[in-house]
């Protein structure tokens, strides 16, 4: 699931590339599809009907719908922030839990030790 709101800025954008999604091949509306999830966090899936083409038009009748709404940028921006912020947290349990049940190693952990060792052991410094 994507977000819900967006800047005029960003929704202009978003227009763009899905005129530029209706008129390329299949391996461009790919890259419009992937800029659109990865870089303004829109899933078209979120809006449109199944088996039916999302385009400019179905965008702004979502905007005039109230289903996306356009706030100003710096709450947009303040959002974009928390959300990466939760991100980064929720990143930081889950490795934190994968070093727990050994499934991963902690390499900044190991790192520390190597330079440890190897700042007790200077003759042994590979140079």
């Amino acid at each position: 699931m994507g977000r819900k709101k967006f800047s005029q800025k960003e929704i202009e954008i978003i227009g763009k590339l899905l005129r530029r999604k209706a008129a390329g091949n299949r391996s461009q509306q790919k890259m419009v599809r992937h800029t659109l999830r990865t870089v303004f966090e829109f899933n078209i899936a979120d809006f449109n009907i199944q088996g039916k083409a999302f385009g400019y038009d179905d965008l702004q009748e979502c905007v005039r719908r109230g289903r996306i709404q356009i706030l100003d940028d710096a709450t947009i921006e303040a959002m974009k922030q928390r959300h990466a912020e939760k991100r980064q947290h929720d990143e930081a349990l889950r490795q934190a839990e994968a070093v727990a049940n050994g499934e991963a190693i902690d390499w900044q952990e190991v790192l520390k030790q190597w330079n440890e060792y190897y700042a007790e052991n200077p003759k042994t410094n590979i140079e």
